[in-house]
């Protein structure tokens, strides 16, 4: 193709390269720099940059949240891992959404209908949160008694604790703190508990207010 248009004058190809060259710079530019998810009410507004990460899957470069250690970077940093950012996913042993929730996970929060929560962000993000605070509350002696603490090489944090109960439920995460890492758990894809205690380690997790038993408002994110 590029051999074929270089038959014709220079020009054009010239003035059309410089054209569409402004083009996408517009567009990038509102994209990347003006990104909001205001659009989903959950209340935050974020700039975006590149992962390497992904630009090695992907042909092409996707801006992606650059949120800091806050409760907003690791929750996003943890949706990246689960399932890139995707809302509607499912996969192949059945877990659903951005954070990749089991039905029976979704249940002890008292949502009972997947296709209901696969396509209202805003509900997700209120799962993953009321889940959070679930496994806050029942992990609350071992983080106070094991944060700050170097196990199979890695320092234990409030944050990665909370991760890994994500991935791995907080009862797993108890008996790997209690055995002092002799204990552990790997998921279907091979991801530890240790693999998560070092990747989402450091965050300011203090948003998440323990809490025993909470349950999700449906009604709320309900039209």
């Amino acid at each position: 193709m590029r051999r074929k248009i270089a038959k014709f004058s220079i020009l054009p190809v010239f003035a059309g390269s410089m054209f569409f060259s402004f083009s996408t710079r517009e567009a990038a530019n509102l994209e990347i720099e003006g990104y909001s998810t205001s659009n989903l009410d959950l209340n935050y507004t974020v700039n975006l940059l590149e992962e390497d990460e992904l630009v090695k899957d992907l042909n092409f470069k996707r801006p992606l949240p650059k949120l800091g250690k806050s409760y907003d970077g690791f929750k996003e940093a943890l949706g990246f891992k689960e399932s890139r950012g995707n809302y509607q996913t499912i996969n192949e042993f059945g877990y659903m959404g951005k954070y990749q929730f089991g039905i029976g996970t979704l249940e002890l929060l008292g949502i009972y209908n997947g296709a209901e929560f696969l396509n209202s962000p805003e509900l997700q993000e209120a799962a993953f949160y009321t889940n959070a605070s679930r496994n806050k509350w029942i992990l609350i002696r071992d983080i106070a008694r094991f944060e700050g603490k170097v196990i199979n090489g890695v320092k234990v944090t409030e944050s990665g604790i909370i991760a890994a109960a994500h991935l791995a439920g907080p009862g797993s995460v108890k008996k790997y703190l209690r055995s002092w890492g002799a204990q552990s758990f790997s998921d279907a894809f091979g991801t530890s508990i240790r693999n998560y205690m070092k990747k989402f380690g450091g965050y300011d997790t203090s948003f998440v207010q323990p809490e025993k038993n909470p349950r999700v408002n449906i009604k709320a994110y309900r039209a």
